[in-house]
């Protein structure tokens, strides 16, 4: 994928939209929101970095944090 603003390469991460800011620093954006149960526990739609695979990593944390959610309900724990 390439950043259309720049023509710099970028990497793809599934379900998550990648866009440079004019900074050249890196955000994700997921495409389907989290639920507002997930953001409960702290899952977080969109993310910053500055590198891509910082970037990568931090979006990784936020789908954790989001399943983790889905265990504790799947569990009968609010």
């Amino acid at each position: 994928m390439e950043d259309t603003k720049s023509g710099n390469p970028v990497g793809a991460i599934p379900g998550w939209r990648i866009i440079r800011s004019d900074k050249n620093r890196l955000w994700a954006s997921r495409v389907v929101p989290f639920t507002e149960a997930e953001m409960g526990v702290g899952a977080t739609r969109t993310v910053d970095a500055d590198t891509f695979d910082d970037l990568r990593a931090e979006v990784e944390r936020q789908e954790t944090t989001a399943e983790r959610q889905e265990t504790t309900a799947g569990r009968g724990e609010s």
